[in-house]
Order: C-alpha cells, then sequence, then structure tokens
C-alpha cells in the first residue's frame, strides 16, 4: 500500500466540501487531479469513502473511519514542518573534559535562546574516545582539547586556551619563585594516556624540564583540581578550570621559569559526514563563538 499526504489532503478536503471541485480550488488542483488522487486512495484501500449523491461526495462509513486518521496525521506533518522551520535540532555532540565542562554549556545555552527548539545529547570524554566517536559516526560532531590523528576526520583549530601551573596555597612551590630542578622532582598531577590534556601538558613541560620524576594519573580533571587543593602535587591546568580557586585562595599559581603556556582547541568531524542545517548552524555558531576569560 502506498498512500500519499496529498491523497489524505484530498480526502479531508472533500469531506469538509463535500464537492472535488471546491477540494481542488482548496488545494490549488485541477478536478480531475483531484478525482484521480481520490481513485488511487480507494483503490489503494479496496473501499470506497464516499458515497456519491447527485454532484455531492457524502462520506461513509469507511471514509468515517479513515476520515480523522487522516487528519491526525496531516496535524503531525505540519507540526514537522513547523519544528524545522523553528530551527529543530537533535544533536549528538562530543566534548573533552575542559570543553565539556567549562567551555560548551554557555555555548549550547546561547544557541538554545536563539533556537528553542534545539535538543542536545552530549559526550564528554576524553580527546581520544571523542575522536573515536566522531570517526564510528556515534556523535555529530567533536570539541577537544587535543590534535585528532584519525585520517577519515577533519580538523580545525577552535579557541586559544591559557595553561597555568598551579599547587595548594600552602604548598612551599607556591610561595615563591621555583627553579627547573625544582619543578622536575615535583610531583606532578597527570591525566591518563589519551587525554588532550596530558599530551598537550607533556609536549609543553617537557621542551623545558626534559622528564617529569614523579607523576600521579587522575582520570579527570575535576579530580586533577581537587587533588591540587589537597595538596598532593602540581597541576598543569587550564586557567578557566581553576580561576575560582585562584580567586578564592585554594589554589595559588607557581612562579616559575617556564614561559606562558598556550594551547588550540579543536573541532573535528568525519570528512564523510552529512552535515543538516541545523548541525551546520551549531558548528558556524561555535566557529563564532567569542571566548575572552579574563585572566586571574
Amino acid at each position: 500500500m502506498r498512500l500519499t499526504l496529498r491523497q489524505l489532503e484530498v480526502l479531508v478536503e472533500i469531506a469538509h466540501s463535500r464537492s472535488a471541485t471546491a477540494a481542488g480550488d482548496a488545494l490549488a488542483m485541477s478536478q480531475s487531479a483531484v478525482s484521480a488522487a481520490l481513485a488511487e486512495l480507494e483503490s489503494q484501500l479496496g473501499e470506497r469513502v464516499f458515497d456519491r449523491v447527485g454532484k455531492r461526495l457524502v462520506l461513509n462509513d469507511s471514509g468515517r473511519l479513515l476520515l480523522p486518521r487522516a487528519m491526525a496525521i496531516l496535524d503531525q506533518t505540519r507540526g514537522i514542518e513547523a519544528l524545522f522551520s523553528a530551527g529543530a535540532a537533535a544533536l549528538r555532540i562530543g566534548a573533552s573534559s575542559t570543553v565539556g565542562n567549562a567551555i560548551l554549556p554557555p555555548i549550547m545555552a546561547a544557541f538554545c535562546r536563539e533556537f528553542p527548539a534545539a535538543q542536545f545529547c552530549l559526550r564528554v570524554g576524553n580527546t581520544q574516545a571523542i575522536a573515536d566517536a566522531v570517526a564510528q559516526f556515534e556523535v555529530d560532531l567533536g570539541l577537544v582539547e587535543g590534535a585528532c590523528h584519525h585520517e577519515d576526520l577533519v580538523t580545525t583549530p577552535w579557541l586559544q586556551d591559557d595553561l597555568v601551573v598551579v599547587c595548594a596555597a600552602n604548598d612551599p612551590l607556591g610561595a615563591g619563585e621555583v627553579s627547573l630542578d625544582a619543578l622536575r622532582t615535583a610531583r606532578w598531577l597527570l591525566r591518563e594516556p589519551g587525554s588532550g590534556t596530558r599530551e598537550t601538558v607533556e609536549n609543553l613541560l617537557l621542551e623545558h624540564l626534559h622528564r617529569l620524576e614523579h607523576a600521579m594519573v587522575l582520570g579527570s580533571s575535576e579530580s586533577i583540581r581537587a587533588a591540587a587543593i589537597a595538596g598532593l602535587g602540581l597541576a598543569c591546568m587550564p586557567r578557566r578550570l581553576v580561576r575560582q580557586d585562584l580567586q578564592r585562595g585554594h589554589l595559588v599559581t607557581v612562579r616559575s621559569p617556564l614561559p606562558p603556556m598556550h594551547r588550540t582547541l579543536f573541532i573535528v568531524y568525519h570528512q564523510k559526514k552529512t552535515f543538516s542545517q541545523a548541525l551546520g548552524r551549531f558548528l558556524q555558531f561555535c566557529q563564532n563563538w567569542q571566548d575572552s576569560p579574563q585572566p586571574v
């Protein structure tokens, strides 16, 4: 059976006007086209849905059974059209830890204010996990903290992120200038392998320290922040994640000969990904996002 929306529209209009001519006028169709659509509908159903009374068409019992269902289907169709015209979206976004916890929520909130019908499913993981999800089409778009090495992914630079070395307020290393030798022998709090933050931190620090003699591995930026506050060691973290802790005195920055450190955040998507209008809007929204946190 191949019922069409046009056939259902013809049914509803004839039921209301009891005339194929009037139905054609309402639908901007010729009378012959209306009659052909009705004939095809009845052929598909194997039932007449109108009694022919002179020039009038009157619903019979089969037509009365079909009419409310046809009206419901057409109403749902108009709802779908209205939904997409209002900017509806059902987007699956992947984000690495810093992006998912500190950057993406205000972006999503601003997008939803502009497009209230938008819906998000957000997955947060390390950069490697999000890259894998993008590669497997499990998420539509990835916003990550490290470079991705999948050959099927398109990776584009996005935002700049400042990094700062911090320690607990009562840690001796926070009291004055710290030498590179002292940094080298300190205990460092690091993310797990596969984390974009871990890769970036090691690349930045090892250029100057050459090695880190003591490391404690933790599975999230939040656990590293808490461990640093507890005095377990030094952490090199995005400034935006520890800004409030620095303001409240829970953490202090470590002064050292290390130069200012920055990293680039990236947007990744599969090179064969088909972009819907909604996904394209969100990508453009992210690319235009102005994010300039004030340093502490």
